[in-house]
């Protein structure tokens, strides 16, 4: 474990605010996932919201978010919890949530939220935690499940299969792992970050088949869009 990185040189400070966001994946007994997620803010002062004192330590903000999906990364079913708010109607959105269900978190995800929970329509806080499921979900199911991400209606060829790695390269993963790859294409993960450019070292070393000599090429101070419909994961 790494020691926390020290801050830069300062005045002495004081915590004031956390803010707190935890992701745990759950494998369930029928095949499917639950991801829940959780915003939690937390005072270290004493604030009065809409004329009541919220003690230090009680949570300003208390929100859950569980969403089911399945190994194609489908959303089957959401539901939400206001467990603390600033105000009493907080939580009273009809659990909004639900709209989530039939979207795909590789398929258009964050633009449909926006249309589907975007500003009244649903809680600025619990809409936050939908930006963090994709990537979410492609680690809690790493190494467990491949996806099986359907095409786009308008396409004739067959569903994209993506293996998803549970770390490091293909010589940490179990033997036949790569023949795998190689038959359902380039792992997923590539051409997501810097680290694994195509150009990089460690695609060279780990996955020589789609390295790349040179970047392709691109703007100062930016790198290659996904090659993804919408901007997630």
């Amino acid at each position: 474990m790494r020691d926390t990185p020290a801050a830069p040189s300062s005045p002495n400070r004081r915590l004031v605010h956390r803010r707190s966001l935890s992701i745990e994946v759950y494998a369930r007994e029928d095949g499917l996932w639950d991801l829940q997620a959780e915003l939690r803010d937390v005072k270290t002062r004493d604030l009065t919201l809409s004329e009541r004192i919220r003690p230090a330590g009680i949570p300003v903000h208390d929100m859950l978010l569980i969403v089911t999906i399945d190994d194609a990364l489908d959303i089957v079913d959401a539901r939400s919890h206001t467990l603390f708010s600033p105000y009493d109607t907080c939580g009273d959105h009809d659990d909004a949530y639900r709209r989530l269900i039939g979207l795909n978190l590789l398929r258009g995800f964050r633009s449909a939220v926006r249309e589907r929970l975007g500003g009244v329509l649903g809680c600025t806080h619990l809409t936050e935690l939908t930006q963090v499921l994709p990537t979410a979900a492609i680690q809690g199911l790493a190494g467990l499940t491949t996806i099986t991400l359907p095409e786009p209606q308008e396409s004739a060829g067959p569903p994209q299969t993506f293996l998803i790695p549970s770390g490091g390269g293909p010589a940490s993963r179990p033997r036949g792992r790569l023949d795998t790859e190689r038959a359902a294409g380039m792992p997923f993960q590539l051409n997501r970050c810097h680290a694994l450019r195509l150009d990089s070292p460690a695609v060279a070393e780990f996955y020589p088949r789609w390295a790349q000599q040179t970047a392709p090429q691109r703007t100062e101070g930016t790198m290659p869009a996904p090659q993804v419909e919408d901007e997630t994961p």
